[in-house]
């Protein structure tokens, strides 16, 4: 059995299933490690909005990794501890570029995701699937010009999520923004890209909320699926990838575990941990 001291996880492809819910069994073995004094932390490309009640209502759970470590969330007093942004000026020279692709792009900003009508009535046509569909319509603040909204608050920005219609542009678009300074991208769907200020990883922000809390390196555990994943499974104790995950987020972990589907997360913990 490892010595684990802090559990994070990855949400969608990786804790979640693909209707983006998530098991009896798994809330009830992030239970038992909560009970044995394990910290369960979620790590996510999600804004703290965004992440489900579900998960949040886990006994024991106090902190978020949030925006792909754009921000380290206190969920009891919405408290950011930790924040790595974008600046605004940074971000509207992003908003610039991708005007000229057939892309959707909402900026995180205060822990929310905004985004403008002529996008949010078009997701099909970005291949959004539905269940993300039904969350980014729960989750986003609606403004009636995002670049506008960007522009005239002045806010900096946790992360700038980009859907686009056409898969060829994303890779034009990769290519084009390695230009720009201080930028990390990244992708968790094949149809995306997130742009992260430098330093803002998940990987960062697990290592830093390990010493904020007092824990060893080598005692922590992380699961994850996607390109935004890999520096937290290289980071972490133990790192472990999901059967269904990209080949990258795989070639990155020290162990594989079932897919999402099959209760992934659960099975590796119940096999290393809980045994």
């Amino acid at each position: 059995m490892k010595n684990i001291s802090l559990i994070a996880f990855d949400l969608d492809g990786t804790i979640l299933d693909s209707r983006k819910n998530i098991s009896e069994h798994t809330l009830e073995v992030l239970s038992r490690c909560s009970q044995k004094g394990i910290w369960i932390v979620p790590a996510t490309g999600r804004a703290v909005d965004g992440i489900p009640r579900k998960v949040q209502e886990i006994p024991g759970i106090r902190y978020a990794i949030t925006t792909n470590g754009g921000a380290v969330v206190d969920l009891d007093t919405r408290k950011v501890l930790k924040s790595c942004v974008l600046s605004n000026a940074t971000v509207l020279e992003l908003i610039g570029i991708l005007k000229k692709y057939h892309a959707m792009y909402d900026p995180y900003i205060n822990g929310r995701g905004i985004s403008q009508p002529a996008f949010i009535e078009h997701m099909d046509n970005y291949g959004i699937e539905p269940a993300i569909q039904k969350m980014i319509r729960e989750t986003r603040y609606i403004v009636p010009d995002t670049e506008s909204y960007v522009r005239e608050t002045g806010y900096d920005v946790e992360k700038l999520n980009v859907f686009f219609l056409r898969p060829e542009d994303r890779e034009l678009v990769r290519e084009e923004l390695k230009q720009v300074e201080g930028l990390i991208i990244s992708s968790s769907l094949n149809n995306n890209l997130e742009l992260n200020a430098q330093g803002a990883t998940k990987g960062e922000a697990l290592l830093w909320l390990a010493n904020h809390l007092g824990i060893k390196r080598t005692a922590t555990m992380a699961f994850g699926d996607g390109e935004n994943d890999i520096s937290m499974l290289k980071a972490a104790g133990i790192g472990i990838a999901m059967e269904n995950g990209q080949d990258s987020a795989k070639a990155a972990a020290n162990e594989l575990t079932l897919t999402n589907d099959q209760d992934g997360v659960a099975a590796a913990i119940e096999r290393l941990i809980l045994c």
